[in-house]
């Protein structure tokens, strides 16, 4: 789990940032981004619909999102961030989406 701080928590701020955030998609992943409202640290919020898969697949996935959120914030990311995995994201490996997240979350920058 991560720190409260580093959650998008309240549907008003996934709207505004699925909304007003720019966009920026993989083959696995679309991710949104705004500047950050603390320029301190980033938060992530992540939408893994059902069309990833059952259950157990969709928090199989939002679990490798959150690790590698934390490995984006430990590196020094600032922002707010939508993550919206896409139905291939199941079958991506660990590396394939580690680098996805890496040149879509730009370390230590303002906006994108």
């Amino acid at each position: 789990m991560l720190a409260r701080a580093n959650r998008v928590v309240r549907a008003d701020d996934f709207r505004t940032i699925v909304r007003r955030g720019r966009r920026s998609a993989t083959d696995h992943l679309v991710v949104h981004r705004m500047s950050p409202r603390d320029p301190t640290c980033a938060r992530f919020g992540f939408i893994v619909g059902k069309t990833v898969g059952n259950a157990v697949v969709r928090n199989r996935v939002r679990r490798r999102l959150r690790e590698l959120a934390r490995e984006r914030i430990a590196a020094g990311a600032t922002g707010d961030f939508v993550i919206r995995a896409l139905p291939g994201s199941a079958e991506a490996s660990w590396a394939t989406l580690k680098a996805e997240i890496r040149t879509r979350v730009a370390e230590g920058g303002g906006t994108v």
